[in-house]
C-alpha cells in the first residue's frame, strides 16, 4: 500500500493555529503523512505577528531538496513565502522536482492584519509562482492585491478576477469568500470550462485564525490521495467548515482563537 505524502513550504506559528503547524496537523487530520519545508520563523499567537524571522534562501532549497530526494510526494501545498529570494527557490525546486500537483495559498496578511509578503516579492509571486501551480487559493482582498484591483464586491467582479487570474498561468483558481458578507460564504471554483459556487452557511466564531492555511492543504491532502480537483475542493470545504464549526470547543489564547483540526476525533 502506496502512503500518500503532501508536503507544506510555508511558515512556522509559534502558537500552533497557522502555517506549517495547522498544515501538518491537516495533512494528519485527513489520513496523508506530512513533511515541511518551513520559510520563516514567526513570532506570533492569536492576537497578531510580533515578529519574522526569515530562514535563508538556499536552506529553504536545502530542505526541498532533502524531502523529494527521499520522499515520494504526492502534492504540495506553498504558504508563506516571505521574500524574492525564497520564492525564487522554491520555483528552481518546483522544475527540479516536478510535483503533479501544487497548491498555492498565496499569504499575503494575516487574520490579525499583519503584513506576510515583502512589497518587493508580489511580482514575483504572480509571474513565478502561479503558472507553476495546479490551483490558486486566494481570499477576497489577496486576490485583489494580485491584480491590482479594488476588492470584488459581486460574483460577477469575482468572476473577472479569477479569470484575469488563470490568465497568469493557472489552471484552477479558488476563490474563498469568508472576507464577504452575507448568511452565506460562498467560494467560486474558477477553471477554463467554468466557474462552480460552492456556498456553506456562514459559521459566527472569532476562532478562525488558520483557516486559510488549513484549507489549502486540506485540498493538496485530498489531491495527495488521488482526489480530482472539483472532488478535493469540495471535501476540503466541508471538512474546514466542520472545523470551524467545533472551534469554540477550544479556549486557546485572547484573540482569534484556531480552529478544530482533529473534530472528528476529539
Amino acid at each position: 500500500m502506496t502512503t500518500p505524502i503532501a508536503l507544506t513550504i510555508a511558515g512556522s506559528d509559534s502558537s500552533g493555529g497557522a502555517g506549517i503547524q495547522a498544515d501538518l496537523k491537516t495533512f494528519a487530520a485527513l489520513g496523508v503523512y506530512g513533511a515541511s519545508v518551513v520559510t520563516a520563523l514567526t513570532a506570533q499567537n492569536t492576537r497578531g505577528v510580533s515578529g519574522i524571522h526569515l530562514v535563508p534562501a538556499d536552506f529553504v532549497t536545502a530542505q526541498i531538496d532533502a524531502v523529494f530526494a527521499d520522499l515520494d510526494v504526492n502534492a504540495v501545498k506553498i504558504g508563506m513565502v516571505a521574500q524574492l529570494a525564497t520564492i525564487d527557490a522554491i520555483a528552481a525546486g518546483l522544475d527540479r522536482w516536478s510535483p503533479k500537483h501544487v497548491v498555492l495559498d498565496p499569504v499575503m496578511v494575516a487574520t490579525s492584519g499583519d503584513r506576510l509578503l515583502a512589497a518587493d516579492a508580489v511580482e514575483a509571486l504572480r509571474t513565478k509562482l502561479i503558472p507553476r501551480a495546479s490551483l490558486l487559493t486566494p481570499n477576497l482582498p489577496e486576490a485583489a492585491a494580485l491584480l491590482d484591483e479594488p476588492v470584488a464586491e459581486s460574483e460577477a467582479a469575482i468572476e473577472r478576477q479569477g479569470q484575469r487570474l488563470l490568465a497568469l498561468g493557472c489552471p484552477a483558481v479558488l476563490i474563498k469568500g469568508g472576507h464577504g458578507q452575507g448568511a452565506e460564504s460562498t467560494d467560486y471554483l474558477i477553471r477554463g470550462s467554468g466557474t462552480i459556487a460552492l456556498a456553506a452557511p456562514r459559521i459566527a466564531t472569532e476562532n478562525t485564525h488558520g483557516t486559510g492555511c488549513s484549507l489549502s492543504s486540506a485540498i493538496a491532502a485530498c489531491l495527495a490521495k488521488g482526489t480530482d480537483m472539483e472532488s478535493a475542493v469540495r471535501t476540503a470545504k466541508a471538512w474546514v467548515g466542520a472545523a470551524i464549526a467545533a472551534a469554540d470547543r477550544f479556549d486557546v489564547g485572547h484573540g482569534h482563537g484556531p480552529i478544530h483540526h482533529f473534530h472528528r476525533f476529539y
